[in-house]
């Protein structure tokens, strides 16, 4: 118990202590205007309040991925708990902050025109081809595990059976439930109810996508944010309390602790996972992608970046948001470490039903029926609230593109029905090959995103070895996976890992031999106005 609080306590020195030195080297301006009133159009570009601002970017980065994925990463054992707590404070946090700094002084630009403009063109039509693709799954992954999740609830709250239920045992309510054969909801089977659920959460997209950002994303998410809100705070009592409980205690590292040695040095190396082939590198770092390190928030934070009032908030709204969704990811990957016997168990429960079983039995067995059932919606609005940003933020980047405006609806709806449309054809395919392509795909923008914090630090002549390092060991991570992993090219592990290693050094040698400096710091920081 106390190693994670001990990595929450990290969490938060780390955003006061390295989150100000990274603020340091950025070197803000409160003095310049923000796009937020240079470009105010009552649509995208409006100035917010900074503390409304952080929970949207919250909510906003934080999908099902800080979720899912350290529930995934678990299997690999504590080891998982390491990588959020560095990865989080030295890589995710720089990589958003710099996201959002970058985009406030260049107009709330796209994580593709930063790349353009300080890596060059040809990375800027790479990452814009990868970056709608990213949007595009992440809007997709996140409309299929809720409707997962809410047709579980609706199922467990409105489903009728001739099976006799104890109603005074929640977790005997869902067991009935899942064996049922012949249930249903107001007629419809589980097949039906998830793609009612799917046409729903699509039809909220539609309208958050189109309408002005504070008609609905402003005023909703506070609702949103208090669910979150109960459901971290929820689940660490629920920890807690198992912890502490007399008759049926549950143990912090449970599932991997079968030997009774408790947490060693040794289990922090060894890979737990039941299954072969799935070293921990490279995929450790591909599984648990939210929570420490995400390219999807580089699609994100420009929305944020557009409703600033003030430089001076950035460490706040960026850093601050990502080190949050670190704790999220902490309390989760803890889930996956505590409640099950053994890591058989736990990947058993997750090829039952992927990560939203463990998330629906964890919570109804900490919390009861009914806390079970608000921290499950807890949950659901994480991607939700993912999921309406990236298909707006797909629809701003097609716009970007191909320079067409946003402020008339007719145009938005030119963008918004075709992709919409693509959308809800890609949601019917497997969610495993999808969340495989995702992940992919999100830790490749990660990497460009980092490259290009890295130039902008590299060109103007400050501290660059803050974003380049991270930007070197993601550069490594992704290509090993691409030449490693089977929706890559499925060759050899060692072969693999000197393939990635060789790429890495060949990026270096590129960075260092195109890019010139540009001066001694960035001009934008002096402007007064």
């Amino acid at each position: 118990m106390l190693w994670f609080f001990f990595c929450v306590a990290i969490l938060v020195f780390g955003y006061f202590t390295y989150g100000k030195f990274i603020e340091k080297i950025f070197v803000i301006n409160p003095n310049r205007t923000t796009p937020a009133y240079s470009d105010q159009d009552g649509v995208d570009y409006m100035p917010m309040s900074k503390t409304k601002i952080w929970l949207i970017q919250l909510l906003n980065i934080a999908g099902t991925g800080p979720i899912f994925g350290p529930i995934l990463g678990a299997l690999y054992g504590p080891v998982a708990m390491l990588w959020i707590v560095i990865g989080c404070i030295f890589a995710g946090a720089v990589h958003d902050y710099f996201c959002g700094m970058l985009s406030i002084r260049n107009g709330g630009a796209t994580m593709p025109y930063l790349a353009g403009k300080f890596l060059g063109k040809p990375v800027k039509v790479f990452i814009n081809v990868m970056a709608l693709i990213l949007l595009l799954l992440v809007g997709v992954v996140f409309v299929a595990s809720p409707a997962q999740l809410l047709s579980t609830i609706t199922f467990d709250v409105l489903g009728s059976s001739s099976s006799a239920i104890n109603l005074g045992n929640p977790e005997e309510i869902h067991r009935v439930v899942e064996t049922a054969k012949d249930l249903t909801v107001w007629g419809m089977d589980k097949a039906t109810v998830i793609s009612v659920w799917t046409l729903i959460i699509f039809a909220y997209y539609i309208f958050a996508t189109l309408l002005p950002i504070d008609k609905i994303i402003g005023r909703v998410y506070p609702l949103f944010g208090a669910l979150l809100l109960f459901m971290s705070v929820g689940m660490v009592y629920g920890l807690v309390s198992s912890h502490l409980s007399a008759a049926d205690p549950i143990e912090f590292f449970r599932t991997v602790n079968a030997d009774g040695a408790g947490l060693t040095w040794e289990k922090f190396t060894q890979n737990f996972q039941v299954k072969g082939d799935v070293p921990i590198w490279p995929l450790l770092f591909l599984t648990i992608s939210c929570g420490a390190l995400s390219g999807f928030h580089a699609t994100q934070t420009p929305l944020m970046a557009r409703c600033a009032e003030n430089e001076s908030e950035g460490r706040f709204i960026f850093y601050g948001a990502m080190i949050a969704e670190g704790v999220i990811a902490l309390v989760w990957c803890m889930v996956g470490l505590a409640f099950y016997e053994n890591p058989q168990a736990l990947q058993d429960a997750i090829s039952a039903g992927s990560p939203s079983k463990v998330v629906y039995d964890s919570s109804l067995h900490f919390l009861g029926f009914i806390g079970g059932i608000f921290a499950v919606l807890g949950v659901v609005v994480l991607p939700i609230t993912s999921g309406d940003t990236a298909f707006r933020a797909a629809r701003l980047q097609i716009a970007e593109i191909f320079k067409l405006e946003q402020h008339s609806l007719t145009k938005r709806l030119i963008i918004a029905v075709p992709l919409f449309a693509l959308g809800f054809v890609v949601s019917k395919l497997d969610f495993s090959v999808l969340w495989r392509y995702f992940t992919w795909a999100n830790q490749m923008t990660a990497m460009v995103m980092l490259w290009t914090a890295a130039g902008y630090l590299y060109r103007y002549n400050k501290f660059h070895w803050v974003a380049s390092i991270p930007a070197w060991f993601m550069s490594s991570v992704c290509f090993t996976y691409l030449a490693y992993n089977k929706i890559g090219f499925g060759l050899d592990y060692e072969l693999s890992c000197y393939i990635g290693l060789g790429l890495t050094v060949f990026c270096v040698i590129l960075f260092f031999a195109f890019l010139k400096p540009l001066g001694d710091g960035d001009p934008e920081a002096l402007v007064t106005e």
